[in-house]
C-alpha cells in the first residue's frame, strides 16, 4: 500500500505541474506565444516593383520588364459543387497546356492535395506570359477567381530586350547583388523603383502563400530612363565595328557617335573577343571605363597644334626639318613612319603627315624652358581629370607634371604625341568635338530624362564645360588642319566628293611589361560635315593583324562606313535629289536605281527624265547598269528553283521573293539590299534563314 500510495502523489504531483504549466502558458505567456507563432507563420515580405523601361530618342523600347506567372492552386478554397464540376476539365486542359503529365495525373495531384488539406500547390514550375495567363483564368474552377478558386496567378518578371545584344554592355545589367554596369546599373536607383510589402502565410513545404491584409503596401513601379542613342545609329556603327574587327582579327574596339552641337551620345558599340577566341561580344565599356585607358597617340597631336596655335609662335606656313625620319632627345631616338623622314615641310604637312619629330620639334622649342605651360593647355581644355560622365566605371585621365619622380627630359617631346599619358576614347572625342563645335566644349551625354508617364523627375540638359578652349583664330587653323588630314595626309582613303569629312589618325604602340611592342592601338576621330559639323566620332581598333597596323588603314575606313550610312539616312544631311544621285554615279556598273519590278522602276526613270532601255523587257524584276549615260535593263531570273539575286532591291521586293523561295528572312538596315548571306544560285532550303544588309 506504501508503494501505491507513493506511486499515485508522483503521478498527482507531475499532473498537477503539467496542469499549473497549462494555465501559466495559456493565461501568462499568451500573448507572447501567439505573437512568437504569429510571426511564424505569418509575414510581411517584400513585393517587389516593376522595373522602369530604357528608351532610345525616338522613343524605341531598349529594355523592358515582361511580366511571367506561375500558377499555383489552394485546392481547398474551392466549394464542393464547383470543384467536382470543374476538376476533369482542368485537368485535361492543364495537361494540353504542359504536356508534362497526363490528365488523371494532374487530377490525382490537386484532389489529393485537396483531401490532405494543402493549401498551396505549384501546378508547373514552366513561367507562362500574360495572353497565356488570360486564357487560363476562364478555365473551369480558376474562373472563380483567388477567392472562388484558388487560383494563384505568382508574377515573375523578366527584363527583356527587344534589339536583342545592340548597345547590350550599355543599356547594361544589374545582378542580385546589386552590381552591374551601364545605364541598368548607373540609373538603378530611379529604374528600380520602390519595393512594397504584403502579408504571407507559411504553409507547408515551407513555401509562402500571399494573403490579403488591409496594411498591404502597394510596390512603386521605376521610373523610366530616355536616352540620346538612336537605335539605327548604333546598328550602323555596331555593325561597321565588326565587320574590321574580324578582318583584322583585333582584340577590341569601340565608336563613339556624337552629335557636335548638344553632346548626345547616338551610338555607343563595344566589342571584344571573346575568351574562346571565337567572335566578338560586348563585354567592357572601353570608351570610357579603365580599361580603354590608354596613350593616345597620334590623335593627341591636336592638342599640340592647339598649345603652339595659342602662344603665337607658328605658323602653318613654317618650314620644319624632320631630317632622315629619325631624331635624338636626350638619350631616346624618335622615329618618323616614313623611312628616309619626310625632309623639310610645313607646319602644315606635319600635321597632316602625322611626322613625330616634327611635332615633338615644335613643341620642345615652344615649351622646353617651361614645360608646365604645355601641360596648362591640357588643364585648360579640361582633359586632365573625369567629366563626371552620366555611367559609372569612368576612367581617370593621366598626364605627369613637371616636378613629378618620373618626369624626364623626354617626356615633353613624347607627350606631344600621344606617349607618357592615358586618355579614354571618350576624353579624345570631346576634344575634336570642341573644335567641330567652333570651340565650345560640351560634356557628352547619354540620358535626356527620368519619367513615370507624363512626369519628368529629373531632365538633363546639355553641359558647357570650357565656352571656349582656344581663340577663334586658332579654332579655325586647327579645322582647316583636320580637314587637311583626310584631304592630303594620312586619311586620304576616307576623303569623298559628297561631303567633307575631319579628323585625325592615331596609331601608338603598346605597352606591356614595360616594353613598347609591335602591338598597335590604332584610332580615327573626327566629325561630319566639316563645313557644317553635325556629327563628331571615333573610332578605336586594339591590336589588329598583318600588315599596315595604322589609324588610317584599320580605323578610318569604319569610320567612314558610319559616317557614310549615317550622311545617306539624315535628311537635313543629304539634300541631293535623286537626279543629282543617279548623275553623280554615271560612270558605275551599278547606279542608284539598282533592281527592283520592271513597271515600277521604268515609271520612276521617266518621271525624272532618265533614259533607260530595256531591250525586250516588258515585266518581272531586273537589274540595272549603266550605259552611256543610261540605264540598260536586265532581267533578274527570281523564278529559278535557286536562292535569287535581291542585291539592289528595296525591302519590300526582296521579301516578297525570298519569302515565296520558302526563306525566312532577317534584315538591319534601311534602303535597298547591299549584302545577302546566301549565295544567289545556292539551293534552297527551306525555312533557311537568310541574312539582308541594307544600306
Amino acid at each position: 500500500m506504501l508503494r501505491v500510495r507513493i506511486a499515485f502523489l508522483v503521478v498527482f504531483l507531475i499532473a498537477g505541474a503539467i496542469f499549473y504549466k497549462v494555465v501559466h502558458l495559456q493565461f501568462v505567456e499568451g500573448e507572447k506565444w501567439a505573437a512568437k507563432a504569429e510571426s511564424l507563420n505569418f509575414q510581411y515580405r517584400q513585393v517587389s516593383a516593376t522595373r522602369g523601361n530604357i528608351y532610345a530618342a525616338d522613343g524605341s523600347l531598349l529594355a523592358t520588364s515582361l511580366p511571367f506567372y506561375r500558377v499555383v492552386l489552394d485546392p481547398v478554397v474551392a466549394k464542393e459543387n464547383i470543384f467536382h464540376s470543374g476538376i476533369d476539365s482542368l485537368s485535361y486542359l492543364l495537361s494540353s497546356y504542359y504536356k508534362d503529365r497526363s490528365a488523371a495525373s494532374y487530377k490525382k495531384l490537386i484532389s489529393d492535395a485537396r483531401t490532405r488539406g494543402k493549401r498551396y500547390v505549384i501546378l508547373n514550375r514552366k513561367q507562362i506570359g500574360y495572353q497565356d495567363m488570360q486564357k487560363m483564368s476562364k478555365w473551369p474552377v480558376f474562373r472563380n477567381g483567388r477567392m472562388g478558386g484558388g487560383v494563384i496567378f505568382e508574377k515573375v518578371e523578366k527584363r527583356y530586350r527587344p534589339f536583342n545584344s545592340l548597345a547590350s554592355r550599355t543599356v547594361g545589367f544589374v545582378n542580385e547583388d546589386r552590381y552591374g554596369a551601364g545605364i541598368e546599373y548607373s540609373f538603378n536607383d530611379y529604374l528600380e523603383g520602390r519595393n512594397g510589402q504584403a502579408l504571407f502565410q507559411r504553409i507547408a513545404g515551407g513555401s509562402w502563400k500571399p494573403v490579403f491584409d488591409a496594411e498591404d503596401v502597394k510596390p512603386d513601379d521605376g521610373y523610366d530612363v530616355l536616352t540620346t542613342l538612336d537605335v539605327n545609329i548604333q546598328d550602323v556603327a555596331e555593325s561597321a565595328l565588326l565587320k574590321q574587327l574580324i578582318n583584322k582579327d583585333a582584340e577590341f574596339g569601340t565608336v563613339i557617335v556624337m552629335e557636335v552641337e548638344t553632346g548626345h551620345i547616338k551610338a555607343l558599340a563595344n566589342l571584344q573577343k571573346n575568351k574562346s577566341g571565337r567572335g566578338y561580344g560586348e563585354n567592357y565599356n572601353f570608351a570610357i571605363g579603365d580599361q580603354g585607358l590608354t596613350e593616345p597617340g597620334s590623335t593627341f597631336k591636336l592638342l599640340s597644334m592647339l598649345a603652339l596655335l595659342e602662344e603665337g609662335q607658328v605658323s602653318l606656313n613654317d618650314v620644319v626639318d624632320t631630317g632622315n625620319g629619325v631624331f635624338q632627345f636626350y638619350d631616346r631616338k624618335m622615329t618618323d613612319a616614313k623611312t628616309g623622314g619626310y625632309g623639310k615641310i610645313t607646319v602644315k604637312e606635319v600635321f597632316e603627315k602625322s611626322s613625330n619629330i616634327g611635332i615633338s620639334k615644335l613643341v620642345s622649342q615652344s615649351f622646353g624652358h617651361s614645360p608646365s605651360k604645355f601641360v596648362s593647355y591640357i588643364e585648360k581644355v579640361g582633359l586632365n581629370k573625369p567629366m563626371d560622365f552620366q555611367l559609372k566605371g569612368e576612367g581617370a585621365p593621366y598626364f605627369k607634371n613637371p616636378g613629378d619622380r618620373d618626369w624626364y627630359g623626354t617626356t615633353l617631346p613624347w607627350m606631344s604625341i600621344g606617349y607618357e599619358s592615358k586618355l579614354t576614347p571618350i576624353h579624345t572625342l570631346m576634344l575634336y568635338n570642341a573644335v567641330a563645335n567652333n570651340g565650345k566644349m560640351v560634356k557628352p551625354m547619354i540620358v535626356q530624362a527620368v519619367a513615370k508617364g507624363n512626369h519628368v523627375k529629373k531632365s538633363y540638359q546639355t553641359e558647357v564645360i570650357r565656352k571656349k578652349i582656344a581663340s577663334e583664330k586658332s579654332i579655325k587653323l586647327l579645322q582647316e588642319l583636320l580637314e587637311g588630314v583626310v584631304k592630303n595626309g594620312t586619311a586620304k582613303n576616307v576623303h569623298n566628293e559628297q561631303y567633307r569629312i575631319a579628323g585625325k589618325t592615331g596609331t601608338a604602340q603598346k605597352l606591356e611589361d614595360g616594353r613598347y611592342t609591335k602591338k598597335y592601338y590604332t584610332s580615327f576621330v573626327g566629325y561630319f560635315p566639316a563645313d557644317n559639323p553635325k556629327y563628331s566620332a571615333i573610332v578605336v581598333i586594339d591590336s589588329p593583324k598583318g600588315f599596315n597596323a595604322y589609324g588610317g588603314d584599320i580605323s578610318a575606313p569604319v569610320f567612314k562606313d558610319i559616317a557614310d550610312k549615317i550622311h545617306a539616312q539624315d535628311l537635313k544631311l543629304n539634300k541631293r535629289t535623286p537626279t543629282d544621285i543617279y548623275m553623280a554615279q554615271k560612270d558605275v556598273d551599278f547606279p542608284y536605281i539598282q533592281a527592283g519590278k520592271f513597271d515600277e522602276l521604268q515609271l520612276i526613270c521617266n518621271k525624272l527624265g532618265l533614259s533607260n532601255h530595256s531591250d525586250g523587257i516588258s515585266d518581272g524584276y531586273v537589274k540595272s547598269r549603266a550605259l552611256d549615260k543610261s540605264i540598260q535593263w536586265q532581267a533578274n531570273q527570281v523564278e529559278s528553283p535557286v536562292v535569287p539575286d535581291v542585291s539592289g532591291m528595296p525591302l519590300r521586293d526582296a521579301l516578297y521573293v525570298l519569302e515565296n523561295k520558302g526563306l525566312r528572312v532577317i534584315y538591319q538596315g534601311k534602303g535597298r539590299v547591299k549584302n545577302q548571306s546566301i549565295v544567289p544560285g545556292s539551293p534552297i532550303q527551306q525555312n533557311h534563314v537568310i541574312n539582308l544588309i541594307l544600306g
